[in-house]
């Protein structure tokens, strides 16, 4: 079983040190899913731009994805309503 790397960008970092401790944890659940499938059944391929996103609760993770590499960049996390904009 190959495993991607899970890479966060500044912003999705600094993203995620804003949240409460409970969606902390709640999203690296979520990172952790992403290192073995990268397009679990839940994640959506957006409209308008590259990407994928996958929903935890009201959070919104935004990432792409390159095979070849075995690596997950992690683009952006945040609240459904300020996430797409």
């Amino acid at each position: 079983m190959t495993l991607f790397l899970i890479e966060l960008s500044t912003s999705a970092r600094k993203s995620v040190r804003k949240l409460s401790k409970k969606d902390q944890v709640l999203v690296y659940t979520v990172l952790e899913t992403l290192q073995s499938n990268p397009t679990p059944p839940k994640s959506l391929k957006l409209r308008g731009r590259d990407g994928y996103r996958i929903r935890v609760g009201d959070l919104r993770i935004i990432y792409t994805f390159q095979r070849g590499k075995l690596l997950v960049l992690i683009l952006d996390v945040g609240q459904r309503r300020d996430i797409y904009r």
